[in-house]
């Protein structure tokens, strides 16, 4: 159903777009404006009266009225009136009031009622809270919320008569619903339903299918049979998955997500070897990854594809002559040449804007390259649903050996055991990460910075290396500590980068105020080679529920679905938030069922 061109300015000023939305801008209450012969004491209720006299006093307004449903004297009786209270009631005039029952005094009373016109009568009225006036939005509600109009709209039939019997109740709503004091669950499920299922619809809107600037149609086998080692069931599932992509003549558009050492690193490299004879771009958040990725890929990828690495340090080089370019964000300031397939590394930890740019680089006459992302923060099943219409996904959830990590929560009185700990770890050649939140101290903050512990740890240790974010030598640091360190102090910048193959130990000072996501992200810098990995949560607050589910947690993806319990899962569509609940209905870690028949409602348009 088509809106009103005089509507839309109504429909901009509710913050909605279309029929759907407005539908689900649901009564916060109801009235009965209709007439019985009882209504018990302490309760609401629609009264016909005649006014038979008016007492003004300093204090009140009093209305000795005739109830014409009770057949009996009743009063109202005004605290706060106004001379438009005294407009409208006056002597034998008769006219409907609403307001709660009371007895006072043996007398029947209505403190502050309010006059109900004429036409209400005889109607459950629904009560909404909006930014625009009432009548006129109840106007939008007659005009728009129809079942015919939803079911045109693809919503499901059930679902339809449900929304509509919330904006147009009857007897057995009402009673329902001020029984529960809110929404039945089946009415609260057709809400749930149409928001998701209109939320998904926009999703596929925004979808755009361009054309691939080239196909390519290229044997895996040689590529997996020549590795040192064999493959898991989810690698070579990601692999098919880019092969069947890159072999058509739409760009592809897919994000692969895998855990923490789950070897996303070979799929980038055998979709590289896809694309050959066809040109391949990676780029990576550092130079230390780009430099480890280039280090691999010249290891496992055949010597005849001619591989580049760009990084700000990089001299001019003419890259028309290489098959696999790799770098950091340095490639967005060089001309690059036309490539087949583009690839961002750890996609979160650039900006949209960035990771377009790449993509726009290469982009041609309206023609794309194959765009995939990879990344390691895993997300929750029904985020991977709802951004499905908008994006492929491939996920790599094993990893090629199990990992060994022992989480644990402590705190200060563990502090000694701790060190014992370390100094274990130290004198059998493991290495020992602490990661600290804050650089500098802050009145706002109870623990400790990075540079007010460094002298402790200076004091009682050797080998002791010092980086941050802000620190313009961090990668030599990096590289130095890898090769010579026993302790690294690190803020979180070393949540993604070098692989430190020695790292056995990671401490985490004030646990509760870093994301799971983060703290998944750290605790997977240790155990990088099967070592034996310890991850220590250390908090004031040692019986924190969310450090305490998280410890006993090590796959990603129940970290993500844990991460969308704590903390709601942001705006999806918008992008602009990243956490706090930005839909009015649905609860994407209650309601999958939901979200996936929407899907599919969705997906068969």
């Amino acid at each position: 159903m088509q809106i009103d061109a005089k509507d839309f300015e109504k429909f901009k000023r509710l913050g909605i777009s279309n029929i759907l939305e407005l539908s689900i801008i649901a009564p916060v209450k109801y009235f009965d404006f209709r007439l019985k012969k009882f209504v018990p004491f302490g309760t609401e209720g629609l009264f016909e009266i005649e006014v038979k006299d008016v007492i003004k006093t300093q204090k009140y307004l009093k209305i000795e009225t005739f109830c014409v449903n009770f057949q009996k004297e009743m009063e109202l009786i005004f605290f706060k009136y106004s001379p438009y209270h005294q407009k409208v009631f006056w002597k034998n005039v008769s006219l409907f009031v609403y307001g709660r029952l009371e007895y006072n005094f043996s007398k029947f009373q209505l403190i502050q009622p309010k006059k109900i016109p004429s036409a209400r009568v005889g109607k459950i009225y629904p009560s909404y809270k909006t930014s625009i006036r009432a009548d006129i939005f109840r106007n939008l509600i007659e005009k728009y919320v129809k079942k015919e109009s939803l079911i045109n709209e693809g919503v499901l039939e059930k679902y339809a008569e449900e929304i509509e019997k919330i904006h147009f109740p009857d007897s057995s709503f009402l009673e329902s619903f001020q029984k529960r004091k809110g929404f039945e669950d089946e009415y609260l499920k057709a809400l749930k339903f149409v928001e998701i299922y209109n939320h998904l619809k926009e999703l596929k809107s925004k979808r755009k299918f361009l054309p691939a600037l080239m196909n390519c149609k290229k044997d895996i086998e040689p590529f997996l049979k020549n590795l040192p080692f064999v493959l898991t069931k989810d690698q070579l599932k990601a692999i098919y998955d880019i092969k069947k992509d890159i072999a058509k003549n739409i760009a592809a558009r897919r994000v692969i997500i895998g855990d923490v050492g789950s070897g996303k690193s070979i799929v980038m490299f055998a979709t590289a070897f896809l694309a050959y004879p066809n040109r391949t771009i990676l780029m990576a958040p550092t130079t230390i990854l780009a430099n480890q990725l280039y280090d691999e890929a010249k290891k496992y990828l055949p010597s005849y594809i001619k591989i580049a690495l760009i990084t700000s340090s990089s001299k001019e080089e003419y890259l028309d002559d290489f098959h696999f370019i790799i770098g950091t964000h340095a490639l967005l300031y060089k001309n690059l040449p036309k490539a087949c397939v583009i690839m961002v590394d750890e996609q979160h930890r650039f900006g949209t804007n960035q990771r377009n740019r790449l993509k726009k680089l290469i982009e041609q006459n309206r023609k794309s390259p194959h765009y995939f992302q990879f990344s390691a923060t895993p997300i929750p099943r029904t985020q991977a649903l709802i951004d499905s219409s908008l994006v492929d996904f491939s996920f790599i959830k094993e990893t090629p050996f199990r990992k060994d990590i022992t989480s644990k929560v402590v705190s200060k009185e563990d502090f000694k055991e701790l060190l014992v700990h370390i100094k274990n770890e130290i004198d059998n050649n493991r290495q020992v990460l602490v990661v600290y939140p804050l650089i500098e101290s802050s009145e706002n903050y109870r623990y400790k910075s990075l540079e007010e512990a460094a002298s402790f740890w200076k004091k009682y240790f050797q080998n002791v290396f010092i980086t941050h974010g802000k620190d313009r030598e961090k990668e030599d640091v990096l590289i130095e500590f890898r090769k010579n360190g026993d302790i690294l102090l690190a803020t979180t910048v070393i949540e993604v980068g070098i692989s430190l193959p020695r790292l056995s130990t990671v401490i985490i000072v004030g646990a509760e105020n870093l994301g799971l996501a983060t703290l998944h992200q750290l605790r997977g810098r240790v155990s990088r080679t099967g070592l034996k990995g310890y991850c220590f949560l250390y908090t004031e607050d040692k019986n924190n529920k969310r450090l305490n589910e998280f410890a006993k947690v090590s796959s990603g993806f129940q970290i993500a679905e844990l991460d969308l319990k704590y903390r709601q899962s942001g705006d999806l569509l918008k992008g602009k938030e990243q956490s706090g609940k930005s839909f009015r209905w649905i609860d994407l870690g209650q309601d999958k069922e939901i979200i996936e028949e929407a899907k599919k409602i969705v997906d068969s348009l």
